[in-house]
This record gives structure tokens, sequence and C-alpha cells, in this order.
């Protein structure tokens, strides 16, 4: 789509060409920027020509920018980067079934970027899922040039909206090495085959037996679900009911999401017993 109010674009190459003047906006991706009318956007800033690593391993974890495309972290997790997975991160099997839980095509995948599905902070956003999932941290730049870190799960406040502030950034997710080693798994449903998400739950089993679940998509922010160990069915399903934000729109009625995210949730559990018991000795 021409978007007739911008009248300029500017590359941005070092922290003092983050500062916006009034009416531009950061641009990487664009796959949503471009998609429908920006009212009051008069100027774009570039933020791919900043030139940040798209994906950073170390000792702590994954260090992904905010402009790494989805494409790319599927790459990534496969192991076809030249930057390469620790052998030890089985949660990155999440990473494909995120990302194919976001509805797009591959065009999609190859412009589309992490960073940018994060800050667009759709209920069904996958990169949501994932990160929220794993524990990410969001890397958050200041536009008076501070820094600081959040929960990915708080960053996202509502659906459609984040907690960044006029001239804020994020400039990348980090996921924990202590995540990374878990086992997890992602359950998706939506009212039509190839329709937009209508829940989605992740479970997580971490070395120290604690489980993790995460619904998106069904609810307008995420909600994080702990717990010493696997729970009971009842005492899952009694945590997901309980969790606040399930919405009604077109694509499902809130009662419909409340009770498919308990389903999903069911049977995220089961994959995670099935995989305790595979791993403990006999």
């Amino acid at each position: 789509m021409d978007i007739t109010t911008v009248t300029g674009f500017r590359a941005a190459r070092t922290r003092d060409d983050l500062v916006l003047a009034p009416g531009e906006r950061f641009i990487a991706g664009g796959t949503w920027l471009m998609s429908e009318p920006q009212p009051g956007t008069t100027g774009f800033v570039d933020l791919t020509t900043m030139g940040w690593p798209e994906l950073e391993v170390d000792e702590n974890g994954l260090r992904i920018a905010a402009t790494c495309t989805i494409a790319r972290l599927v790459a990534f997790a496969a192991g076809r980067l030249e930057v390469a997975p620790r052998t030890d991160w089985t949660a990155l099997d999440l990473v494909p079934a995120a990302a194919n839980a976001l509805l797009a095509s591959f065009k999609i995948w190859n412009t589309a970027t992490v960073g940018g599905n994060l800050c667009r902070a759709f209920a069904a956003g996958a990169m949501i899922s994932l990160c929220a999932a794993l524990d990410g941290v969001a890397v958050i730049w200041h536009a008076d040039g501070g820094e600081t870190r959040m929960p990915v799960a708080e960053l996202v406040v509502d659906d459609g909206a984040t907690c960044l502030a006029p001239g804020d950034l994020l400039r990348a997710i980090e996921l924990p090495a202590a995540t990374l080693r878990s086992r997890a798994v992602l359950h998706k449903i939506a009212l039509a085959e190839l329709g937009r998400s209508g829940a989605v739950v992740t479970g997580r089993l971490d070395d120290d037996g604690s489980a993790t679940f995460t619904i998106t998509a069904a609810v307008r922010r995420p909600v994080v679900l702990r717990f010493s160990g696997i729970p009971s069915d009842a005492a899952l399903v009694a945590a997901a009911e309980k969790a606040p934000g399930y919405y009604s729109d077109p694509l499902g009625a809130a009662d419909w999401r409340r009770g498919v995210s308990s389903v999903l949730a069911r049977r995220a559990a089961a994959d995670l017993r099935r995989e305790r018991d595979r791993m403990e000795p006999a």
C-alpha cells in the first residue's frame, strides 16, 4: 500500500539517529506498517541499517536482534546458519511451531521481524507466544538514552498495545540458556483450518522439574502459569479457566477460547509427562 502521508525516510546508523522527529516512526520489515494507512505518520526511520547482529549465542543464552526476520530465526533453529545453536537447546523446537502458528506466507517470514511481531502486540502474535513461553527478556532502548529489561510477557499490555513509551525502541530479545535447555511443546487451534490462531498454549518442563504453561492468542495479553512440577489436569484446568483476558471477536467467542485453552493445556501437560517419563532412568 502507498502510505501517502510519508514524506521522509531516514536510515539509522547510530543511536543518535534514533531520536524521532514529530510524525516519524521506526520501521524494519514493515509488513504491517505498509499494509494499511498510517494516519499521522510523515516519516520512517529504518532500523535495518543499524547493523545489529541478528543472532548471538553465548553461555547466557540467545540474543535475537529486533530486526532479525522470522525466516532467519527458523533457519537458525534448524541449524542452517553460520551461527549455530547449542546442541542441548531442545526448546528451539518451539521456533518452527510458533512460526507456523503465524498466519503468513513464506514471503512474510522473509520480511517480517521478530521485534516487529512483538511490538505490534496482536493477541495472536506468534513470536509473542514463543518468547513469552521461554521467559524471553525484552531489551528496551529509551528515547532519553537509557536502557531497561523486562519480561516479554509484561511488554505486551493489551491486544495491539505495549508498554513502550513514544520514542522507545525494542532493541533485542534475550532467551535464557536455562529455558532453552527445557522440554517445550506448543498446541494451537483456530476456527478455520488456515485461520488466525484462536488459542495457543505452550508447555515447558525445566531441568529442576518445574513446569510453565503460557496462554496466548485466546487472551488479550500473555498469561504465564507456573508450577513446581507438572500439575494435575484439574489444577491446570482451574488455573487456565481463571486466567484473565479471554475475549470475543469474529474469530472466536470468549467462552470458546477459555474452553479450548484448557483442552490445549491438558494436551501440553500430557506431552510433558511423556517426555519426563522418557527421560527418567528405568
